[in-house]
């Protein structure tokens, strides 16, 4: 079998954090990478909060983003139910927001910049196993085929692998040009009522205002996220100027109960969220799915050109565990109640807890 026998040497769908970490680091060791999305405008539609940590902010190529698309964070201002708010914060550590359109299309010239077949407007359809790779409908031959194409995975249906089952359900308006009377923080709420198994929370970005909310997502009962009495609620709190309007409105699911089981099979990764590689406490992805992503485009690259170890393998053992954090959510899952984060809200087991979670304080 020549090398021509394939198109590419990996072709990834989907051009999220994952799907472009994956093509970058692949890319940059001289692999022939195609990249499918079936957006036309990589900006557009988006399911991410796009709030950065400081972890992934200072990973490599994310640390080049350019100063117009974030805005630095460095405090968190939690609000138990009752609206008491307690302020957080780190000694160096910060958040970004983020323009998430603008980071997006930046993330898109990356890929071209990098010599990567970027195909806006291409949906994956079907794949075919064959020796030594698979061949996928409308594009070619491929050694490896990656699914960074989210929670509902279609790779991950095609191919046979793990899907995920466990999700939150989260809606988040924009408030372009407005802006926040305390814009130095994080606002996160907790609230049974209207975010229960998790939290809603308000954001200075460059553009604007973000404010969502999101709560664990029972497909037998399905509860859409009453943002508007939400934001009514927390708005004055939150330094939310009266009487907004939204412009562009996100929603979708969020995976939260960790990485899958069955990621990888021979030449099939699943990485991002179609892996479910996100905090199930926060449903923070963008550090894991850049990180995983990165690793497993280096694996890649490693084990054909330096003949490394099995890519498929080393994607398994990157996959953050989070067992703390899953720890936090079967809790959170099951004995959230208002009147203890009332009690508790100034006391330094909650203090640690938080700690713990926004601020990455050890690797958990």
């Amino acid at each position: 079998m020549t090398a021509g026998f394939f198109d590419f040497d990996v072709v990834i769908v989907g051009a999220s954090f994952a799907g472009a970490a994956t093509a970058l680091a692949a890319a940059q060791r001289g692999l022939r990478v195609c990249v499918l999305e079936r957006k036309r405008d990589a900006g557009d539609k988006l399911r991410t909060t796009g709030i950065i940590v400081k972890e992934a902010a200072e990973q490599t190529l994310l640390n080049q983003l350019p100063a117009h698309l974030t805005r630095r964070i460095e405090q968190v201002r939690l609000y138990a139910p009752s609206l008491r708010q307690v302020a957080l914060a780190a000694p160096g550590y910060y958040f970004l927001t983020t323009d998430t359109p603008g980071v997006m299309r930046w993330l898109a010239e990356q890929l071209r910049t990098h010599g990567v077949d970027l195909r806006l407007g291409t949906a994956f359809t079907h794949c075919e196993r064959i020796d030594g790779g698979w061949s996928v409908e409308g594009v070619g031959r491929t050694r490896y085929l990656i699914g960074a194409d989210g929670a509902r995975s279609r790779v991950a249906e095609r191919c046979g692998l793990g899907q995920v089952r466990q999700f939150l359900y989260g809606i988040e308006y924009e408030f372009p040009g407005a802006r926040l009377t305390a814009d130095e923080a994080l606002h996160c709420f907790i609230s049974k009522r209207y975010a229960p198994g998790y939290i809603g929370w308000i954001a200075q970005s460059p553009t604007g205002i973000q404010a969502g909310l999101a709560l664990r997502h029972d497909p037998a009962h399905a509860r859409v996220p009453d943002i508007d009495g939400f934001l009514l609620r927390v708005g004055v709190a939150g330094g939310l100027p009266r009487h907004l309007k939204p412009g562009h409105t996100r929603a979708g699911l969020i995976p939260c109960s960790g990485p899958m089981h069955a990621m990888a099979a021979d030449r099939v990764i699943l990485t991002g969220d179609a892996a479910g590689i996100v905090s199930p406490v926060t449903a923070g992805g963008i550090h894991s799915a850049w990180e995983h992503g990165w690793t497993v485009g280096r694996a890649i690259a490693a084990h054909l050109r330096d003949g490394g170890p099995p890519p498929e393998r080393i994607a398994v053992e990157a996959a953050p565990r989070f067992r703390t954090k899953r720890a936090l959510r079967w809790a959170y899952d099951r004995l959230q109640f208002d009147w203890p984060f009332d009690l508790l809200l100034y006391s330094p087991p909650m203090r640690w807890a938080a700690e713990q979670v926004y601020f990455h304080k050890r690797r958990c």
